[in-house]
């Protein structure tokens, strides 16, 4: 398993990120839509915004949480439909060896 994409940020402000470590338990948690499609949607974000540490990171959560490898690449589909090419470049490298 990678390391956390905000490991550094942890030790440098282990203050500030216990507040944001609030706001994911929040916006993660299970509610109207279920924690794993939460953390595809934001896996899908990562990928549109070219940040393969948050994809990697997301896509391990997200499998923890019940998530398939088929719901992996259909978020990364609609990634690529709203956002072009590279984030299909992004995704790749970011889950090469966590789904071969």
């Amino acid at each position: 398993m990678s390391d956390h994409p905000l490991s550094t940020l942890r030790k440098l402000d282990p203050g500030f990120m216990t507040h944001v470590d609030a706001t994911d338990a929040l916006v993660y948690a299970d509610g109207a839509l279920p924690r794993r499609i939460k953390l595809l949607i934001a896996m899908a974000f990562d990928a549109a915004d070219g940040a393969p540490g948050g994809v990697r990171h997301l896509a391990e959560e997200a499998l923890k949480a019940g998530a398939t490898k088929e719901e992996i690449a259909e978020a990364l589909r609609v990634a690529f439909h709203l956002s072009g090419a590279g984030c299909l470049y992004t995704a790749s490298y970011a889950l090469k060896d966590l789904l071969e």
